[in-house]
């Protein structure tokens, strides 16, 4: 069993989530969670976020749905109602303005009968928890489910991610509509995103990533990584939205996430770099402090910021090179020179073939 605290901090973002995105949204809001077990998740959404008038919660039998009946029951006055339910077909009382889809393993069984209940302009909130599939340490099963080709590793979590979030674009796509991450993350054993659903009004930002030129931190992939989603995993004006519920379970390390959410924002670009793989790498004695690597590359006017995904690790608009450049003059103690902004910082899409 994984620790509690883990998704009571993951109840708390999506009650966040939620609040922030209904005060833009124009009401009343209905939402499915399609697979609900004893409702925990859905019912804390419904009552605390005041988001939505109405809320159906279903599963597909055996102990949880007994349980999740009398949950749900004493909600009724706000709005819940539970169901049995096969998931894997569209729910009958659609569309929903929100669709949660929280299952064991992968949601690909899922992601159709979601797509099809979901409101146009809607929130779909998906988690996957097949890693040992995303993350790289099955790549048959990866490039069989996923058709994609993962990467092993430290980094393979993020690529796990990003490969979920392009079987979900390509979800869209297929019904002409569009993806549009405001929050995607990873945590301990799963990754998760939130995404609006719109109009299909530019192409998707998936592609592969050739990995002997690829310009950002070395990946562990057989020539090729993905297909993937390149494009950003926050919106940052809606990062700017979103607070600390009054309910929270775990309110101190919800604004820690949150506030590292907006750290990394700022430098939104595929994969992260760890001060202990880059001296590594260069055979430094002493991996850089974090802190002054970033200083140092903000200095050279490369944006930098601390990710979510990995405590000491930062993402940049700075290449790989300027990042072993920064590494080595600290190691030796030499000062690092200040360069206008705009020279060579790397772009999400710089390794595409």
């Amino acid at each position: 069993m994984f620790y509690n605290g883990a998704m009571a901090l993951d109840r708390d973002l999506h009650i966040a989530v939620a609040t922030a995105w209904g005060t833009s949204a124009t009401g009343p809001n209905s939402a499915w969670e399609m697979l609900s077990a004893t409702g925990v998740r859905g019912l804390r959404v419904l009552r605390e976020s005041g988001a939505f008038a109405r809320l159906l919660a279903t599963d597909s039998g055996g102990p949880a749905s007994v349980v999740l009946e009398a949950n749900v029951a004493r909600y009724a006055d706000r709005g819940a109602t539970s169901r049995r339910w096969d998931a894997r077909a569209p729910a009958a009382d659609g569309p929903f303005d929100h669709v949660d889809l929280d299952p064991f393993g992968s949601p690909l069984p899922y992601l159709d009968a979601a797509f099809a209940s979901l409101a146009p302009g809607g929130l779909l909130s998906v988690t996957a928890t097949d890693m040992i599939v995303l993350a790289g340490s099955d790549a048959p099963a990866t490039r069989r489910r996923y058709h994609a080709e993962p990467v092993h590793g430290r980094l393979g979590p993020e690529a796990g991610l990003r490969i979920l979030l392009r079987a979900i674009s390509d979800h869209a796509e297929a019904r002409s509509r569009s993806v549009h991450p405001l929050v995607a993350y990873v945590r301990d054993h799963y990754v998760r995103a939130y995404v609006l659903v719109g109009p299909s009004d530019r192409p998707a930002p998936v592609g592969t990533i050739a990995t002997t030129t690829w310009e950002g931190p070395p990946l562990r992939a057989a020539g090729l990584a993905g297909p993937m989603w390149l494009g950003p995993l926050f919106d940052r004006e809606f990062l700017e939205r979103l607070q600390v519920p009054a309910t929270a379970a775990l309110p101190e390390p919800l604004a820690r996430l949150l506030s590292r959410f907006r750290d990394e924002a700022v430098a939104d670009v595929p994969f992260y770099y760890e001060p202990n793989e880059i001296a590594k790498a260069l055979r430094l004695s002493n991996p850089p402090r974090t802190d002054r690597l970033i200083e140092a590359l903000r200095a050279r006017g490369r944006l930098t910021g601390r990710t979510h995904a990995r405590d000491g690790a930062f993402r940049t608009l700075g290449t790989r090179s300027e990042v072993y450049e920064v590494a080595t003059a600290l190691a030796m103690g030499r000062p690092e020179p200040v360069v206008p902004p705009g020279n060579g910082s790397r772009t999400p899409h710089s390794g595409d073939p």
